[in-house]
């Protein structure tokens, strides 16, 4: 299945805001929005904090959905930022869920879609209370990386494997 989807913004940070810091409060790492990222097999985005983190890990690049984050603004009467959620790809036009289980290719890169970002308690203090339980079955996608390449903001080819 081939289609049209569109990258709206690419985010990378060099160090955790949250992992590791429970009952310690968040680090406040800048999360930086890029024109282009290059995703290297096996190891995620270069210059993000979970590139190389370990062998196979599950969440080497992740997507979230921009019809989600402009739900959560409604919803909270909120004007954070999409790069809040410290997601690396926010897309529009494009079923994440369906994505879980499934290789696909985005722009020149293969992706494999594991599993849910499910969101955690910290979407409470960093947008507002209610945000991590209203983002379940919509927290985002966490994907590994199957091939080198590079993505770029705009409308870009979509093809999923069956």
């Amino acid at each position: 299945m081939t289609s049209s989807v569109e990258i709206v913004a690419l985010f990378i940070s060099e160090g955790h805001d949250f992992k590791g810091r429970h009952g310690l409060g968040r680090s406040h790492h800048e999360v930086s929005s890029q024109e282009k990222v290059e995703c290297i097999t096996g190891k995620g985005i270069r210059g993000d904090r979970y590139f190389g983190f370990k062998d196979n890990y599950k969440a080497q690049v992740t997507f979230f959905d921009e019809a989600v984050h402009e739900s959560v603004q409604t919803q909270f009467s909120s004007n954070h930022t999409p790069d809040v959620y410290r997601r690396n790809i926010l897309m529009r036009g494009l079923d994440l869920n369906g994505l879980i289980g499934r290789s696909f290719k985005l722009d020149e890169v293969e992706f494999e879609g594991v599993q849910e970002c499910t969101p955690c308690y910290w979407m409470d203090e960093t947008v507002a209370p209610g945000t991590e339980k209203f983002l379940m079955g919509q927290g985002g996608l966490r994907t590994r990386v199957l091939s080198d390449g590079n993505l770029h903001l705009g409308t870009v080819e979509l093809i999923i494997h069956p």
